[in-house]
């Protein structure tokens, strides 16, 4: 009786996993982007959103994996669906159940693996968030509870994909929209991000190469400039995103300090290259709801407004509280922006005269898309010139 419940359970189970529409499409720029932003958090060339079918683990998102899927035999993220918690494995060549993988033996020579089980409204355990890497890794209690965060917004992120794909079956105008949108979106990260992130990977590998040493110099300017491509490729889709199909909902409930490093992680090149990094101070009880991707890379546009236009030697201030709602407020002291500018740093493409005599990188979308990001949380994002430098504040609707 007991194995014929399993086997029920692993029927529905599937069956859910396909009512999500994922499996063997173009992957969801949504999934995409939140796994490149765990990488960047938690320090890993690899991340992956794995859904667990019958005999093979699909990539629905991923970055630094150059598999779409995988057999399940080599699967890492199989068991972290029967237990429905977190595995970590510090390295792989010490445990006895992953010790002889093909995949830990050979490429890409996994050695550390963290996953969360991705859990949806009904219960089904879909598959695992998790971060891989080459070199073994030791992970806190801390970062176990933000794994767990990334594996909650990519259930609640899956779930809204099926229910606009369901909506837009029933003929809802706006849903078809949105999923028209998606479809695109996917394509194009399909035929241009996954092939330039591919480059990218083998790049790395090229990099790591001693014999290869003298080239580095010609290696590292290509891979740079394959990363600017995407980021651009990604700043124009999401600037000119078209009226009829509106940014999704807020996606979970996520702690603001989270989303605050999340930023942080995505600066982490500029923020490099100062000689102070920005002071953070946050409160770390603050919840939010949020699209954690989204919301990290439009803070995170706004740190990189002031980064750029901060000389490296003078203070750059993040604060994140409650009171009297939740906020996030990112204060510089760099050169500022002029008065009869200010009522159009928000217009699509627009560049102010400071960006133009710096040769500021950047196509004048990042301040629109933070608004637009932070408009569709129900938050708003003001600018203000200050006799120091420039304060920005993001306000957020406290959870009830």
């Amino acid at each position: 009786m007991g194995h014929e419940l399993q086997d029920s359970d692993e029927r529905a189970r599937l069956a859910a996993l396909r009512s999500y529409g994922v499996l063997d499409r173009p992957r969801p720029a949504v999934l995409d982007d939140l796994t490149r932003l765990a990488a960047s958090m938690f320090d890993t060339p690899m991340a992956a959103v794995s859904l667990v079918d019958r005999d093979r683990q699909w990539f629905a998102g991923s970055t630094g994996l150059a598999d779409q899927q995988t057999p399940l035999d080599v699967s890492f993220c199989k068991h972290v669906v029967p237990a429905r918690a977190p595995l970590i494995v510090p390295d792989a060549t010490l445990d006895p159940r992953f010790a002889n993988l093909p995949n830990v033996t050979g490429t890409p020579n996994i050695r550390f693996y963290a996953g969360a089980p991705i859990i949806d409204e009904d219960g089904h355990t879909l598959g695992a968030m998790c971060v891989v890497d080459d070199r073994p890794h030791r992970f806190h209690d801390r970062q176990i509870r933000n794994l767990t965060t990334f594996a909650g917004q990519a259930a609640v992120h899956l779930s809204s994909m099926r229910d606009r794909m369901r909506m837009a079956d029933l003929g809802d105008e706006l849903a078809r929209a949105a999923r028209r949108e998606e479809d695109l979106v996917a394509t194009i990260s399909h035929e241009l991000r996954t092939p330039v992130a591919s480059i990218q990977g083998y790049l790395e590998i090229l990099g790591d190469q001693e014999e290869l040493s003298a080239y580095r110099r010609l290696i590292e300017p290509i891979h740079r400039n394959g990363e600017r491509l995407v980021h651009m490729v990604d700043h124009l889709l999401a600037g000119t995103r078209p009226a009829e199909a509106p940014l999704p909902p807020p996606a979970g409930t996520v702690g603001l300090d989270t989303v605050v490093r999340a930023a942080l992680n995505t600066c982490r090149p500029l923020i490099g290259l100062r000689s102070r990094p920005p002071r953070v101070r946050s409160d770390e009880a603050v919840l939010v709801r949020a699209d954690l991707t989204r919301l990290a890379g439009a803070i995170g546009q706004v740190l990189r407004n002031a980064l750029l236009f901060t000389p490296p030697d003078r203070p750059i201030e993040i604060r994140a509280g409650a009171a009297p709602q939740p906020y996030v407020e990112i204060a510089d002291s760099g050169t500022g922006i002029p008065d009869a500018e200010l009522p159009y740093v928000f217009d699509r493409f627009y560049r102010g005269r400071h960006a133009r005599e710096q040769a500021v990188p950047g196509v004048g979308l990042g301040l629109t898309i933070a608004r637009n990001v932070v408009e569709s949380h129900q938050g708003t994002l003001t600018l203000t010139g200050t006799p120091s430098g420039t304060v920005a504040c993001i306000t957020l609707p406290a959870v009830t």
